[in-house]
């Protein structure tokens, strides 16, 4: 199979508006309508079809797209704060995308009842960022050895899956208190 053309810069243009516009809608109203999203970009439904097979191929490549904006996060994290204190501001932020999988939870379950492999390499993709802040950390002597990012991604999940009010702020606190946990018998606490 040959290599993918790159976008013209107004098909790039395009595809970016339906990403875009495709969160909105989602977040606030997860039966958005292929119509409306493709209103809310500004191009014509067709468009938003040459782009996106379907609309659960535009959920998963919305869903994709937070997942990889928030792995990204760890590299400058790093770069303006100390190990320990860039772990703690990560998992905040997976906190946070667990709110913005909840404003999209209905997206996500349907992307959850097809075939697709976008959980999987999320999580994938979350492990290996948690895995380069713990591994920042311990080198540092500010966290702890023997914890991979997997099972600090399994707390959090189960943190973050509570469905009672005032999960959020209950999310943070219990994050705040893994955080603490994954300093103590750190070489350096």
């Amino acid at each position: 199979m040959p290599p993918a053309r790159p976008l013209r810069a107004d098909a790039r243009r395009n595809r970016e508006a339906l990403l875009t516009a495709a969160r909105e809608e989602f977040l606030s109203d997860a039966d958005a309508q292929v119509d409306k999203i493709a209103r809310r970009a500004g191009v014509a439904v067709g468009t938003l079809y040459r782009h996106f097979d379907t609309r659960e191929a535009l959920m998963a490549e919305v869903y994709r797209q937070e997942v990889a904006d928030l792995c990204a996060a760890p590299e400058q994290l790093l770069a303006d704060r100390a190990p320990d204190e860039a772990l703690r501001a990560f998992l905040l932020l997976l906190v946070e995308h667990a709110a913005v999988g909840r404003g999209m939870g209905e997206v996500l379950e349907s992307i959850m009842a097809t075939d697709s492999p976008v959980f999987e390499d999320a999580r994938d993709e979350m492990a290996r960022a948690l895995d380069e802040l713990l591994a920042a950390g311990v080198t540092a002597g500010l966290v702890r050895e023997g914890v991979s990012g997997r099972i600090v991604l399994r707390a959090l999940g189960g943190i973050c899956g509570i469905r009672a009010e005032g999960w959020k702020e209950d999310a943070v606190r219990i994050a705040n208190i893994l955080y603490d946990g994954l300093r103590y018998g750190a070489r350096n606490s």
